[in-house]
């Protein structure tokens, strides 16, 4: 069936349904059995098969995995059972690496998946004669589906309404400009794409009107869904720290590979068999190289989105965690950001009159008359269900909604009597919304929205006197809507603002409280404290934003407040000159907030903005963190983000900063650690080459080093929870390297540190046991339990002892599993297959005293400032 071709009447009947009813439960089921799920086929993704191979794509893995093969037929030659130990010992080693490699990465993805999950996009949609919200993958072929100014389009569709439509189709059509769409078009049955006006199709994007349509395609049978295969082009990419960090481990690569080298040849001149310094040498590498480092981050990265989504924040792309510990500024909505967003309409000023009516009383004639025009003007909507009250879109809309509901006059009852014949949406240049009805026989136009727009538009009523009202509510934080009407002689075809919006007859004023929330004040100090600048940005009249900016402590002694004409009226270098000094803006548009945004990029600041209608994507796109609202925030507004904020709360942009200076935190531990104690093996077997002419440890005792304590603590020690005086510190630079304030020089002194200690047990162990065997035990035992000792050592720039030796159970756990894992081939038959003696018990004694070093190393520095910066 060719829908575009067809009228309205005869789409709603081929696909058997009702535009006022919508399909029934019964009738989605049995489709969704035919059609399926609203879903475009996911790119296939690798078995565990595939992953498990491509942990062996590693150059020096393979070049290990050649020489222990070549050992295997040497010791296959000689007829040696006892030679057939090591290659078996490093395959094992090899391959339990491997898994823990694919397990690492199948966390990771089911956490990033997750995160797709809880971002998925919604649909308004009539089912069962009710208005419901709910996943867009959970449409059907014939649902009526109700579409604003940014919301994404989840389906194809056929449009039944509309209201100065228009679609952003680029990514079908290649189209920059939005294309016009009209409900009753009619159009050729052999139409491309972009000449479909009574079309919607999935994938793009309402930038202006309203409409009502019903789906005629899901999932791939939609036009998205028959290119889909072009469209995977999903981003696999790396975030800007772990291309550092790999570019990093490929330099540090080459450092061990040249040492590496070094060994291989000194070995051979000193009368080492060729394979066991070879296999020595190429061991080294692969446990020196941190190859693993950037994989390791990602985890972090995972594991801290997933704590933040549990703080009402879903990030959008990962690389934003890492901007976000550098926030400098805030700049904040007002509705529902800072406030409540419990829109209550308290007031009401009927022109004419001498006072303030209180409309949480049952409102008088004349107020009635006036809630019965502001109601026929809005497109929210209250549902009422056993539940409770259900608010759909807009919070001032949805309180004059109720306001009238609750004075006898429900809008479906209005909309009954008086049917919206055209109207013009709002949009935040205009600030104003027009809807035109048939009333009394006449054709009414009516206009609802800011004061100070409305006044220079209106012919009649007394706009003196409103504006002294005006001024009085939003001096008492009320948040004020006029509204007016006009007659008009006939509807017009295509209403415009220049002609439909002028010769406004004032009909009075609404005015509604919205709270400040009371974690706001708390979140504004926190804000302080921790040097970021917070701003509240605000389309509401600037005397309302300045009374809760200052109740909030956003605005404070010495600040200014301006409103987004006199941002126009000021040059960029006059901006840049008071930026910091001004802390609320009022009445500002959309291009306002870009110019606020690059004002303060220019002051070298990391900016977030929020943000929650479709013009607002190009200032989320500016700024360094965009940050949409999830409740109210248009669909567009969401996809230009990269972070959501679940429940519209200013404190939870400030609680997603501390998690992110966390997460932050976490990485720079993890990677110290690291890289910290593969320094340490690199120096000890290059050292102990270099001076005596021998190997303090063996190739399979190299990997299980790396094997029980590269993996395990570094991913719990990520897991360390954010300390509590992370946001008492400034932010960093957003181009402060991981290694600034002598941080690099730190990790090089660590492992110089395990190098000096595992060079004297080797010493140690060889003179009392006259073997190298036994140095190389007394190596291999303080080597790797001293390790497992630093990852605790890492967690904080603060004493162990202060945070609590034991606080991480996540480390206590892998701590654990890595001692066991040492002692299991220090003191059972797996010691002699991995060339280990048993030692007498003051070796042991001497042993822990030198694995315990590093504590009263790292806390003597912590002690006397060497570690950390008070800031």
């Amino acid at each position: 069936m060719l829908y575009h071709h067809e009228t309205i009447e005869s789409t709603l009947e081929g696909l058997n349904v009702k535009a006022e009813a919508g399909l029934s439960d019964a009738s989605v089921q049995t489709l969704r059995e035919k059609h399926g799920f609203n879903k475009l086929r996911e790119k296939k993704k690798k078995t565990m098969l595939q992953r498990f191979l491509d942990q062996f794509k590693d150059v020096m893995i393979l070049i290990l995995l050649a020489a222990a093969a070549i050992s295997f037929v040497v010791a296959c030659v000689e007829g040696n059972p006892k030679e057939f130990f090591e290659p078996a010992l490093i395959l094992i080693i090899v391959v339990i690496n491997a898994i823990l490699g694919v397990m690492q990465e199948s966390k990771a993805e089911k956490a990033l998946d997750a995160l797709k999950g809880l971002s998925a996009p919604h649909a308004r949609v009539i089912r069962n004669g009710k208005e419901d919200v709910i996943d867009a993958s959970l449409l059907v072929p014939g649902d009526i589906i109700h579409l604003e100014a940014g919301d994404f389009v989840p389906a194809d569709a056929r449009l039944i309404e509309s209201i100065g439509l228009k679609s952003e189709e680029s990514a079908l059509t290649g189209e920059s400009v939005p294309s016009e769409k009209d409900a009753h078009a009619v159009v050729d049955e052999k139409a491309p794409l972009g000449d479909r006006t009574n079309m919607i199709f999935s994938g793009c994007s309402i930038t202006y009107g309203t409409a009502a349509a019903v789906v005629t395609a899901i999932g791939m049978d939609t036009e998205m869904g028959k290119i889909a295969n072009l469209l995977d082009n999903e981003d696999e990419g790396q975030t800007p720290l772990q291309k550092k960090l790999a570019q990093l481990g490929k330099y540090l690569g080459i450092l061990a590979l040249i040492a590496c080298g070094v060994i291989f040849v000194v070995g051979l001149l000193n009368g080492i068999p060729a394979i066991e310094i070879f296999m020595t040498a190429v061991s080294l590498a692969v446990s020196a190289i941190p190859e693993g480092l950037p994989a390791i981050v990602t985890i972090v990265l995972s594991i801290g989105v997933q704590r933040m989504v549990k703080k009402n924040a879903i990030i959008r792309r990962l690389p934003a965690v890492e901007t976000l510990g550098s926030a400098s500024v805030i700049c904040s909505d007002k509705t529902g950001t800072l406030t409540q967003n419990r829109m209550t309409l308290v007031k009401a000023y009927v022109d004419g009159e001498n006072t303030l009516e209180d409309v949480t009383k049952p409102a008088s004639d004349s107020v009635k008359k006036l809630l019965k025009y502001a109601c026929l003007c809005c497109d929210g909507s209250v549902v009422f269900s056993e539940e409770g009250e259900k608010h759909l879109g807009d919070p001032t809309e949805t309180a004059i909604v109720l306001a009238a509901h609750k004075n006898g006059m429900p809008k479906e009852e209005l909309n009954h009597a008086h049917p919206r014949l055209a109207g013009i949406p709002f949009d935040s240049d205009r600030k104003l919304m027009t809807t035109i009805h048939e009333m009394d026989g006449k054709i009414v136009a009516i206009v609802k929205g800011a004061f100070d727009v409305m006044a220079q538009r209106c012919v009649s009523g007394d706009i003196e006197r409103a504006r002294k009202i005006c001024d009085e509510m939003s001096a008492n934080a009320l948040r004020v809507l006029a509204v007016g009407i006009r007659t008009l002689d006939a509807v017009p075809e295509q209403p415009e603002s220049g002609k439909i919006e002028k010769d406004i007859q004032f009909m009075g004023l609404v005015g509604m409280i919205d709270p400040p929330r009371p974690e706001a004040k708390a979140a504004v100090e926190v804000c302080r404290r921790a040097g970021i600048k917070p701003v509240m940005i605000t389309g509401d009249h600037v005397v309302t934003a300045s009374a809760i900016a200052r109740e909030l402590g956003i605005m404070q002694a010495g600040d200014k407040a301006i409103t987004g004409s006199e941002l126009d009226n000021m040059t960029d270098r006059e901006l840049d000159d008071q930026v910091e000094s001004i802390s609320v803006y009022a009445r500002v548009s959309p291009e306002n907030k870009i110019r606020i945004v690059k004002a303060w990029q220019r002051k070298d600041k990391v900016v977030s903005m929020t943000g929650d209608g479709v013009n607002d994507a190009p200032a989320l796109k500016a700024a360094d963190i965009g940050c949409a609202m999830g409740i109210t925030g248009t669909d567009v507004a969401k996809g230009a983000a990269d972070m959501t904020l679940t429940d519209d709360n200013f404190a939870t942009i400030v609680d997603a900063v501390r998690e992110g200076r966390g997460i932050y935190a976490n990485i720079k531990k993890v990677v110290g650690f690291l890289l910290g104690t593969n320094i340490g093996e690199v120096i000890t077997v290059f050292m102990a080459m270099i001076l005596w002419h021998k190997t303090p440890l063996l190739s399979m005792q190299l990997l299980w080093i790396n094997l029980v304590t590269d993996s395990l603590p570094a991913i719990a020690l990520g897991m360390e929870n954010v300390e509590s005086d992370v946001m008492d510190k400034k932010p960093k630079h957003k181009n402060e390297s991981l290694f600034a304030n002598g941080y690099g020089v730190q990790i090089a002194l660590q492992g110089v540190m395990f190098g000096l200690l595992s060079l004297i047990a080797f010493r140690l162990g060889e003179r009392m046991t006259g073997a190298v065997e036994g140095g190389q035990t007394m190596t291999f035992m303080v080597l790797a339990l001293s390790q497992v000792v630093q990852a605790f050592n890492m967690r904080s720039e603060k004493s162990l002892f202060k945070i609590g030796v034991f606080s991480n159970k996540k480390l206590n756990g892998a701590a654990l599993l890595s001692v066991v894992l040492v002692a299991l081939v220090l003191f059972t038959p797996l010691a002699t297959a991995f060339g280990l003696l048993a030692l007498p018990l003051k070796m042991y004694l001497i042993a822990l005293g030198l694995i315990l070093a590093p504590l009263a190393v790292m806390e003597l520095s912590k002690a006397f400032g060497l570690i950390g910066r008070n800031k």
